[in-house]
C-alpha cells in the first residue's frame, strides 16, 4: 500500500446548512456533518469494537490521554476521500495517519447499512486494529502478522443486540484469494523471498496473511505456536528460524492451511453485548463557526504543502472574519497561517483564541509551532526557545500526558545545539511511550538511547520502526542502525551518520515514513 504525500487543492464548498456534530468517548473523537443519532450509533459501535479488542487480547481497558485518542473526520463521500488522498483511481475508501498528539483517520460516511460492515467501515476497523496493537504491543511484529491480525479483527459484524462477531470470513479478500498471485507460507515468513517473487502482478498477501492468522488463532492442534513464533522473534531469532522453531515444517503448515481454506465453515467469535464493556459516547452540535470552518480544517489536518496552504488560507480568513469571537475558528486560522508560513499572524490568531478560551489546545499548539519556527532564525536563541516552550508548558498543565510538550521540551535543547539534560531525555522517552504509533518519534528516541549507550534498549525501540510494513526509508534506516549496533558493548555511546532529517519528521507534517495504509 502507498501513502500519498501531496494533495491537489480541493474546492471544498461549505454547506449552506451544515449540521456538524462531534462525538467524544474515551478512545475516539468523531466529526461528521450528519444526524446526532447516526453519529451516536457509529461512536458506540467503535467503542464496542475497542472493547472486543481488549477482551480477545486479554488486556484490561486503558484510557489514552485525550490528545492520543483517534480523531476521525467523516468527509461525506468516497469521492472526497479520493480528493484528499490525491487518488485519481477513486478507489481509496479511507486512510489513517498516525502521529503524536493528533492521529487522524478519514472516512466517507458513518451510516451502517444493516449490521454488516461495508468496505469503508472495514477499512476503518483495519486501521484502528493497527492503531490499537501498536499502542499496546512493545515487540516488533512481522508484516504478515501485523496485516493478518488487522484483517482478522476488521472482518466484523455488529449485531442488533449490541454484540459483535469477530473473525468472520474476510469476504472482501475473496477475489484476491481466488484470482491474485498466490503467496506461500514460506513467502509470508520470509520477507526477502517474498520480495524476490512478488513481481508486478497484484498478489494475495493480505488474504493469505488473514488466512494464516485465522488458522493459527483458532487451530487446536497448533495452540500456542503463534505466541512462540512472536516470542522467538522478540528474542532476536531470525523470522524464518523463529517460524520453523514454532510451526515445524513449513511445507506441512502450507498443506494444513490449504485444507483449512477448503472448509465450508470456520470458527468465529460471537461476543454478546453483556461481555463488551464499552465506554459512553457524548454527542454535541458544533457552533455555526466551527461547522463552517470544519471542511477547511479537515484539509489542514490532512496535511498541506506551502503552496496548498496559501490557497486554503483566504477561505479560512473569510470564516474567521465572520466569527471573530469563536476560539475554535481562530485556532483554525492560526493553523492555516502557520501552514502558510505567516508565523506572526499565526501567533496573533492563537493569542486571540486564547483570550476567549485559555483552554483552547489547538491554539496553544499552533502558537508553539510558530514560536519554534521563529526561534530557529532568532539572534538570541536562548530567549527565543525559552519563549517558544511556554505555550507547550501551558498545554502540559491542561493535559499532563499530552506528548507534544514533552517532544518540544526535548527539541528546545536539540535545536539550539545544546545537549539535552536528563529531564529532556526522559521527556522524549515518555512521549514515545504515550504515542508508540508515531514511528518518527520512536526513531528519535531510539537514536537518543543509543547515544546514551543504552544499546539493547535502543535496538528494542527501533525494532517496530524497522518492521513497519509501510515504513519506507525510515524502516530501512532503522534496520541499518539496528544492524550497525549489533555487537556494540552496552554502555558504549553510539551515533550513526545522519541520513534523515529527523527534526523535520517531528516538526513538519507527517511523512510517508510515518504512515499506515490507505485502501
Amino acid at each position: 500500500m502507498r501513502f500519498i504525500l501531496s494533495l491537489f487543492v480541493i474546492a471544498f464548498s461549505v454547506p449552506a446548512h451544515a449540521d456538524w456534530h462531534v462525538a467524544e468517548s474515551d478512545n475516539f473523537v468523531i466529526y461528521a456533518d450528519d444526524q446526532a443519532k447516526d453519529l451516536q450509533a457509529f461512536g458506540e459501535a467503535l467503542e464496542s469494537y475497542n472493547a472486543a479488542l481488549n477482551l480477545l487480547s486479554k488486556r484490561e481497558a486503558t484510557k489514552p490521554s485525550p490528545s492520543n485518542r483517534l480523531t476521525i473526520f467523516v468527509v461525506g463521500s468516497q469521492n472526497e476521500i479520493g480528493k484528499l488522498a490525491d487518488d485519481k483511481s477513486k478507489t481509496i475508501a479511507g486512510f489513517y495517519i498516525p502521529r503524536a498528539g493528533s492521529s487522524v483517520a478519514f472516512v466517507p460516511d458513518i451510516r451502517m447499512r444493516g449490521r454488516e460492515t461495508d468496505w469503508s467501515m472495514t477499512v476503518l476497523l483495519h486501521e484502528y486494529a493497527h492503531h490499537y496493537f501498536i499502542s499496546n504491543t512493545t515487540i516488533a511484529m512481522p508484516r504478515w502478522v501485523d496485516e493478518g491480525a488487522a484483517e482478522f479483527f476488521a472482518s466484523a459484524k455488529f449485531e442488533r443486540d449490541g454484540g459483535l462477531s469477530i473473525g468472520r470470513p474476510a469476504r472482501h479478500r475473496a477475489a484476491e484469494l481466488a484470482y491474485a498471485r498466490d503467496v506461500s507460507v514460506e513467502e509470508l515468513v520470509d520477507p526477502k523471498l517474498y520480495e524476490e517473487k512478488k513481481g508486478k502482478r497484484y498478489d494475495a498477501f493480505y488474504g493469505r496473511a488473514w488466512a494464516l492468522y485465522h488458522y493459527l488463532y483458532f487451530s487446536e492442534s497448533r495452540t500456542g505456536q503463534l505466541h512462540k513464533y512472536l516470542e522467538g522473534m522478540s528474542n532476536g531469532v531470525d523470522q524464518v528460524e523463529a517460524a520453523e522453531q514454532a510451526f515445524g515444517d513449513l511445507g506441512d503448515l502450507q498443506k494444513d492451511l490449504d485444507r483449512y481454506l477448503d472448509q465450508r465453515r470456520i470458527k468465529v467469535w460471537n461476543l454478546g453485548a453483556d461481555v463488551l464493556t464499552s465506554n459512553p459516547v457524548r454527542v454535541s452540535k458544533l457552533s455555526q463557526g466551527e461547522a463552517d470552518v470544519m471542511p477547511l480544517r479537515i484539509r489542514s489536518q490532512r496535511g498541506v504543502s506551502r503552496e496548498q496552504a496559501l490557497e486554503l488560507l483566504p477561505q479560512v480568513q473569510k470564516v474567521a472574519a465572520e466569527f471573530p469571537r469563536n476560539a475554535a475558528v481562530l485556532a483554525a486560522l492560526a493553523e492555516a497561517e502557520h501552514d502558510a508560513g505567516n508565523f506572526d499572524r499565526a501567533i496573533a490568531a492563537a493569542d486571540a483564541a486564547l483570550a476567549i478560551d485559555p483552554t483552547a489546545k489547538n491554539a496553544l499548539v499552533q502558537k508553539g509551532f510558530a514560536l519554534f519556527a521563529k526561534a530557529a532564525e532568532a539572534d538570541d536563541e536562548d530567549a527565543a526557545y525559552s519563549a517558544a516552550i511556554k505555550p507547550f508548558s501551558a498545554l502540559n498543565r491542561l493535559e499532563n500526558d499530552h506528548p507534544l510538550p514533552l517532544i518540544y521540551y526535548y527539541l528546545s535543547f536539540e535545536q539550539r545545539g545544546v545537549e539535552p539534560d536528563e529531564t529532556a531525555r526522559h521527556a522524549l522517552e515518555r512521549a514515545a511511550q504515550l504515542s508508540p504509533f508515531d514511528r518518527s518519534l520512536a526513531m528519535r528516541a531510539g537514536l537518543m538511547q543509543a547515544r546514551e549507550g543504552k544499546i539493547e534498549l535502543a535496538r528494542h525501540t527501533l525494532g517496530p520502526v524497522a518492521t513497519n510494513p509501510h515504513g519506507g526509508n525510515m524502516a530501512s534506516e532503522a534496520q541499518r542502525f539496528i544492524d550497525q549496533m549489533e555487537g556494540v558493548p552496552e554502555g558504549t555511546e553510539w551515533s550513526p551518520r545522519p541520513v534523515l532529517d529527523l527534526a523535520e519528521a517531528i516538526v513538519a507534517s507527517p511523512s510517508d515514513d510515518n504512515a499506515e495504509d490507505d485502501f
